[in-house]
């Protein structure tokens, strides 16, 4: 696709290379015009270590925006949707993916429904969110969850450890939203590797990498955001699911050699090597 416009809809953490401040740079870096409609603002994001973190709700700036939009005639050719506070937020994208598609009505629709990992949900979070992520991901057709918010979505028993027969079943339920694609993320057969399972056009691929037991706070959401700018840029949903796959595992390479650097991964210095060789390949 050429000349894009994408919506990304999430919130902005004002520290803490997450949501929007991954959104947006990576995005335009792949030569995208990227457009934000922000859930939230934050002046850090909420892992351990930022206690005392402020939160704006913007669910009421939401209706001004999308009405100037419309009076403006203003339209986008995909959306990307991550972090979103409440069930009227959800409610309102569905009501965006309806409104402002391109002039053939066949805007893409990417959903990260991002609301929970580790077998819980996120703090602040209850039953009625997950119900919400469900509406939504039956107007996607590309949609992202990890192993906890996929069992969610599909009221599958959470388990830590599996096996293969495991995750095709879960495949097999999450395909009663019927999405184009299913990216599955943070899937391990064994303690050393973890990867993503692919399901586009009817097959399902396992793409299997090495696993670094450092923890960041964010790396979700420069997966999907990789995702998102390789797909678009031309790559099938495997490709770009690898391709993601393989630049967290950089990013989280990179940021370990500074132990100062705890709140986030470095992706900023190896950004614009990593796109040139996806775009090269």
């Amino acid at each position: 696709m050429n000349n894009i416009r994408l919506l990304t809809i999430q919130d902005i953490s004002c520290l803490g290379q997450c949501s929007l401040t991954v959104a947006l740079p990576i995005l335009s870096a792949f030569g995208i015009e990227t457009c934000i409609l922000p859930s939230a603002i934050l002046s850090t994001h909420t892992a351990k270590g930022f206690e005392g973190f402020t939160c704006k709700d913007l669910t009421d700036e939401f209706k001004k925006i999308i009405a100037h939009w419309e009076k403006k005639k203003i339209t986008f050719n995909a959306y990307y949707t991550g972090y979103l506070l409440n069930e009227s937020q959800i409610n309102i994208v569905k009501e965006i993916f309806n409104k402002f598609n391109d002039t053939n009505n066949n805007s893409l629709k990417i959903v990260d429904p991002a609301m929970a990992d580790y077998g819980l949900l996120y703090k602040g979070f209850d039953m009625n969110i997950v119900k919400a992520f469900k509406s939504l991901c039956l107007n996607a057709d590309i949609i992202i969850p990890n192993l906890t918010e996929a069992c969610f979505l599909t009221n599958y028993e959470y388990k830590e450890k599996y096996n293969e027969e495991y995750i095709m079943n879960l495949i097999e339920k999450l395909k009663i939203f019927n999405n184009k694609i299913i990216i599955l993320t943070g899937i391990g057969y064994d303690e050393n590797t973890t990867g993503v399972v692919v399901f586009e056009k009817g097959e399902i691929k396992y793409y299997k990498h090495r696993k670094i037991s450092k923890m960041f706070h964010g790396t979700g959401d420069i997966y999907s955001s990789i995702f998102v700018g390789a797909y678009l840029s031309g790559k099938n949903a495997f490709e770009a699911a690898k391709a993601a796959a393989d630049f967290v595992v950089e990013c989280i390479e990179y940021t370990v050699k500074d132990p100062s650097h705890w709140y986030g991964v470095k992706f900023e210095p190896i950004l614009a090597d990593f796109i040139n060789r996806i775009k090269n390949k």
